[in-house]
């Protein structure tokens, strides 16, 4: 994927917030007094979609709009978020939208989604299996398959980087969560065109790990399976395009356990009064574990930062955590 510059992200930053305002990014002194710290929020839960990859929907629909503007309409699988990204932008752009969600996926993720717009069709146990459905329904249908991640997606989500970084330039180290990769990938592409050193910590759960086992062998790892309730990370299998973008651009991946990312989600309720979804706490997980671990080192003074990716979990599953259990996967 060629580079991003600054150039088109202030072109793609104009085409998303004539849809929605820059999100906030705040640092809260009660996370900086649990942690020791100074953390600095980025909340993507407060998008019209609740996460953050409704950025790149905007973005994604906007190009084709301009460029094929014959296309019957588009298809695509999710786990939710960018189902939800699609369904608005796609509603915006008059073209008809079809997203495939696993069977079992978030009862509320699926009920935005048609709300949005979208016809909705479940099919498979995850995402994989979802997303195998998709050659079928395009050829049957003469509609265009949208990947999970594209050029056009990653320069739509690395707006929020945009934001994040024009607000604090002197960040030392971000962590994000890892899904399948575009959110990632904007932070990084965000950083370089802006000629900033931060350092970038992807985050997976530890049962969705493909890509730090894929780091970690310099070569694209799949699994068997994913089975966590922070549904945004559940991922078995790379993207090629976006492995080659952490590969070069990410300082290391943490993965977090599925009641480590419970607690978080529980601290950002206690410390922050927002809602995360597993993948939105994720990074918070991460950083929390490398400071007990020791496994982080800052600089006096230093400030980090954690992307809050989205707050689309389900009633049922945030009582159980607040109540302070941690959920089964789905």
């Amino acid at each position: 994927m060629a580079k991003i510059t600054r150039a088109q992200l202030e072109e793609a930053a104009a085409l998303v917030h004539d849809v929605m305002p820059p999100t906030p990014q705040y640092a809260w002194p009660l996370l900086k007094a649990r942690l020791g710290v100074e953390v600095v929020v980025k909340h993507e839960n407060h998008t019209p979609t609740g996460a953050f990859k409704v950025r790149g929907g905007i973005v994604y629909l906007d190009r084709l709009r301009r460029e094929r503007p014959d296309v019957r309409g588009i298809v695509s699988a999710t786990r939710g978020n960018h189902g939800q990204s699609l369904a608005l932008a796609g509603t915006r752009a008059g073209i008809p939208v079809t997203i495939v969600a696993p069977q079992g996926n978030a009862r509320e993720k699926n009920a935005a989604m048609r709300a949005f717009g979208a016809e909705l069709i479940e099919h498979g146990e995850d995402f994989e299996a979802a997303r195998s459905l998709l050659p079928q329904l395009a050829e049957e249908r003469g509609y265009e398959v949208v990947p999970s991640f594209h050029p056009d997606l990653v320069q739509g989500v690395a707006t929020y980087a945009f934001e994040l970084f024009t607000a604090f330039p002197d960040l030392h180290t971000v962590y994000v969560p890892i899904g399948l990769g575009s959110g990632i990938c904007g932070l990084i592409a965000a950083r370089d065109a802006l000629g900033l050193d931060t350092q970038i910590v992807g985050v997976v759960s530890e049962n969705a790990d493909a890509y730090a086992r894929s780091l970690e062998a310099g070569e694209i790892i799949a699994t068997e399976t994913s089975r966590t309730f922070a549904d945004g990370m559940a991922t078995r299998q790379p993207d090629p395009d976006a492995f080659a973008i952490i590969r070069t651009g990410a300082a290391r991946i943490v993965r977090v356990s599925d009641p480590e990312v419970a607690e978080a989600i529980r601290v950002y309720h206690e410390d922050t009064h927002n809602l995360a979804e597993g993948a939105g706490a994720a990074p918070l997980a991460a950083l929390a574990r490398e400071m007990r671990n020791g496994d982080a080192v800052f600089p006096e003074g230093a400030r980090v930062a954690v992307i809050l990716c989205g707050g689309n979990i389900d009633r049922g599953v945030a009582a159980r955590v607040l109540a302070g259990e941690t959920p089964e996967p789905t």
